[in-house]
């Protein structure tokens, strides 16, 4: 875990779905100006599209090696696939949500590369926080070049809704690409995108009279990126930190959603067999074609004129694709289904939709959204809120934006000018600023396994047991010591509980921590319950007829949990050796 002393450089990594980047700034820049933060340019394709990210891609060679990353990974690849020598390369592509889909996570866990090949997934991420990491370390020493691993504090940005076991891979991730884990913060991202937009000038000068953050303001963070929508509640403190007052929350509503809805369609034009085979052998033509919706998708407006149109040049190779399976093609198509009269027209090699059925494409996810945050401000700590923060890439959509200012018209909505980089700039202020958030609610119940004198009233009596000094006791108790929705402040000690060895003649305990997503489990193996970690205490010997205690208390401390035990004879403390994986 991270030191939280001044560092020289902050550095910040967003590993995003469907964009990653790195940003930096360092300490004399910060304190100076906090909005001062230096992020690289990126070129796409051959068109030179400029960007702030790249996009979340990654190749490696056929015996596994490193190639490539971003819009270089993508353009190498269709150079392959167009030579027909793209066989046996690796190429992964938004492959961070398999860390949020997968509910039984571990190190040996794979993924599937775009042909179907798999690769260990701590292997493929390591590789990408690498080469971020390179890349930003060449970017700095071109300003200050004396600088020393010691000098950089980095971040590394996670979904606040994501799992223990989810964090606690990219933290191995990012170690395993060689950053030393006592320099490294793991934030969370809507946290992070709140940090900076405190310093945004509309705050500073009270745009339309309503500052968000001042003392005692409440507002919501609607980070909506490719993958996931997550979704924290903020009340602002006297001394400008941030306490968190209902847990982080959200789903899978992000941008790729609309991606798929795209895909869908044109698979109802030309058929589902002819747009695999597309997919299939024409990876060069897949490319660009959907960098070129991604582009285009933004701009697809929620109230556009009914003559207003969007449109997509279809790519010859689909066209094959399609007259091969129909033994028509996409125009003869379109031009004969009724459904698709005036949402839809071919025009040379151009794919025209209307502006009604082009917002369609948004439909689900922002449904969802929408849905989501009106139960959450049915809540009882809703009371008070006054603001909607919308950042992230998927809030730059003027669909999603108009959705959310008409669903809720009584509430401030703040969308940054640059709302997709928020999460990656908050992350370097976050690094600078790591007490900026005062407290948080937790996720999870956490406690320890305990027994209990047995209690036949109330105890399950499969868990009897019977001492070796004839006391008849209960196993497999679940001590909790937070409550799933408690608040705790960060770094600050939770209450003590003490433990009491089993048997009168232990030399030591073994105590093992647990979560669990119920506000009051019962036993450790009830449904939702995780072990995931565990202490080993060596017990002294004491004067005959004393009690022998261990005393337990948990810390959080920013996004990472800490568990220390204190043998009472002694005083001496023990650190739980955790492991959600």
């Amino acid at each position: 875990m991270a030191s939280i002393d001044k560092h020289l450089l902050v550095a910040a990594i967003d590993f995003g779905t469907t964009y990653s980047g790195y940003a930096f700034s360092f300490l004399h820049e910060y304190e100076r100006d906090p909005l001062k933060v230096s992020a690289n340019n990126w070129t796409a394709g051959s068109g030179g599209l400029i960007s702030l990210k790249t996009s979340t891609c990654v190749l490696f060679k056929p015996n596994g090696d490193f190639h490539s990353f971003g819009f270089e990974a993508e353009d190498k690849y269709s150079d392959l696939s167009l030579d027909r020598e793209q066989d046996g390369w690796y190429y992964f592509r938004r492959f961070k949500m398999k860390l949020y889909e997968n509910k039984c996570l571990n190190r040996s866990f794979k993924i599937e590369d775009d042909q179907g090949h798999t690769m260990v997934a701590i292997k493929v991420f390591t590789a990408v926080i690498k080469y971020l990491k390179d890349q930003m370390l060449t970017s700095c020493k071109n300003q200050m070049t004396d600088i020393k691993a010691t000098d950089i504090l980095w971040v590394l940005t996670v979904p606040a809704i994501w799992s223990d076991a989810s964090k606690q891979f990219m933290r191995e991730a990012a170690e395993a690409a060689g950053i030393q884990g006592n320099h490294l913060l793991i934030a969370l991202e809507p946290e992070a995108a709140s940090l900076y937009c405190k310093y945004l000038p509309f705050e500073r000068k009270g745009e339309g009279g309503l500052k968000t953050f001042t003392a005692g303001s409440k507002y919501l963070v609607l980070d909506a990126g490719g993958g996931t929508i997550d979704i924290t509640a903020h009340e602002v403190q006297r001394d400008g930190s941030l306490k968190e007052i209902f847990k982080a929350n959200g789903g899978d509503w992000g941008g790729t959603k609309v991606d798929h809805a795209f895909q869908v369609l044109l698979s109802g034009i030309i058929g589902n067999g002819a747009f695999h085979s597309f997919i299939e052998k024409n990876k060069a033509d897949m490319v660009e074609f959907f960098r070129d919706f991604e582009v285009k998708k933004r701009t697809i407006k929620p109230n556009a004129p009914c003559d207003e149109k969007v449109t997509f040049k279809v790519p010859s190779a689909m066209n094959d694709a399609c007259k091969d399976e129909n033994r028509n093609d996409i125009a003869t198509i379109v031009k004969s289904k009724q459904h698709f009269k005036g949402n839809l027209s071919v025009v040379g090699d151009k794919l025209r939709v209307s502006g009604d059925r082009a917002k369609e494409l948004f439909k689900d996810p922002v449904k969802h959204i929408v849905a989501h945050l009106k139960k959450l401000l049915e809540e009882p700590f809703a009371r008070g809120v006054k603001s909607i923060l919308m950042v992230g890439g998927f809030s730059e959509s003027l669909v999603l934006q108009d959705a959310i200012k008409k669903g809720f018209p009584n509430l401030r909505v703040i969308v940054p000018q640059d709302a997709g980089l928020a999460v990656l700039k908050g992350a370097v202020i976050f690094g600078h600023e790591p007490r900026a958030i005062k407290s948080r609610v937790c996720k999870y119940t956490y406690g320890v396994i305990t027994s209990q004198l047995f209690d036949a009233e109330k105890h399950d009596p499969s868990y009897r047991f019977t001492t070796s000094y004839g006391a008849v006791k209960c196993r497999n108790l679940f001590s909790i010591h937070v409550r799933v929705g408690d608040c705790v402040d960060i770094g600050q000690p939770q209450s003590v509980i003490n433990y009491h060895p089993t048997e009168a003649d232990q030399t030591g305990v073994t105590l093992k921590v647990y979560v669990s997503t119920e506000k009051n489990p019962k036993y450790v193996t009830d449904k939702g319950c995780t072990k995931i970690g565990h202490m080993q205490i060596a017990m002294p010997d004491t004067t005959k007829g004393r009690k022998r205690s261990v005393g337990v208390q948990m810390t959080f401390s920013n996004t990472e949990l800490e568990v220390e035990a204190i043998i009472k004879d002694t005083g001496e403390k023990v650190t739980a050796a955790y492991d959600f994986l």
